[in-house]
C-alpha cells in the first residue's frame, strides 16, 4: 500500500508542453467565439436599425405641414397611403430622394395618384393689425355695404 504524499510529483516536461499548447488553443477558440458573438450582435443591431418602419424613414424628410398632410391621408386612405409611403421610403433608402418634402408637394403627389386628401384650410387677412378669417372679412364688408 502506498501512502499518498503531501506534495505532487514533478510533471513530465512533455506533458506540461502539451497542456500549455491545449490551453492556448482553448483560449484562442474562446476569443474567436467571443469575437463572432460580438460581430453577430452588431449585425443584429444594424439589422434592427435598418428595419425602421417606412413612416419612421420618411418622417425626417417632411416639413411645412407635410406631417399633417400625411396624417390626414392615413386617416382618409389608410391602405393606399401605406403603399405610397412604402414606395417613398424605398426611394429614400436607395438615395433617389435626398431633399425634403413639403406639405404642398406631398398633397400634390396624393392628388396626382387620384387621392383627394381633404385638408382643413383657412385664409386669414390682416384688418387693422389683427388677423381675421377671410369669411369674416367678407361678412363685415357685406354688412358695411348694406348699412350705407
Amino acid at each position: 500500500m502506498s501512502v499518498p504524499s503531501s506534495s505532487p510529483e514533478p510533471e513530465d516536461p512533455d506533458i506540461a508542453i502539451i497542456k500549455a499548447r491545449k490551453l492556448k488553443e482553448l483560449q484562442e477558440k474562446a476569443a474567436l467565439e467571443k469575437a463572432r458573438e460580438t460581430k453577430d450582435r452588431a449585425k443584429e443591431a444594424k439589422k434592427e436599425s435598418s428595419q425602421l418602419s417606412d413612416r419612421q424613414i420618411l418622417a425626417p424628410y417632411l416639413y411645412d405641414r407635410a406631417d399633417e398632410v400625411l396624417r390626414l391621408a392615413e386617416s382618409q386612405y389608410p391602405v393606399q397611403t401605406r403603399a405610397i409611403v412604402g414606395r417613398i421610403a424605398e426611394l429614400v433608402r436607395s438615395g433617389e430622394i435626398q431633399q425634403r418634402i413639403s406639405g404642398g408637394e406631398l398633397l400634390a403627389l396624393f392628388r396626382s395618384v387620384g387621392l383627394r386628401v381633404r385638408v382643413n384650410t383657412t385664409i386669414k387677412v390682416e384688418d387693422h393689425g389683427k388677423l381675421i378669417s377671410f369669411s369674416d372679412k367678407l361678412k363685415q364688408q357685406s354688412t358695411d355695404q348694406n348699412t350705407e
